[in-house]
């Protein structure tokens, strides 16, 4: 008998499907830690990147173009990982 739980395309997978399944999860779920330490790294960075703006002349701001960068690789990370692991868990 399937687990109701499960969504319906989820019910009657092989076992390499579900190993599949729980790989896919699981990449997923490294995503968004690694979004988090990311998202981490960019609030910590604030500090000198508005620093950054305000002393160093003209177009020359490393830590902010980093600040800027680890945000966006943080924002990416997370929506991708929780893009990968949509679906319920295997155990409920």
């Amino acid at each position: 008998m399937p687990n109701m739980l499960l969504p319906l395309e989820e019910r009657d997978l092989t076992p390499e499907q579900v190993a599949a399944l729980d790989k896919r999860r699981f990449r997923g779920l490294m995503l968004q830690v690694m979004g988090g330490i990311l998202g981490i790294m960019a609030i910590l960075m604030t500090v000198w990147a508005g620093q950054d703006f305000s002393y160093d002349p003209g177009w020359i701001h490393p830590m902010g173009y980093y600040m800027i960068l680890a945000g966006t690789l943080s924002l990416t990370c997370i929506t991708v990982g929780t893009m990968l692991r949509k679906g319920s868990p295997e155990f409920d």
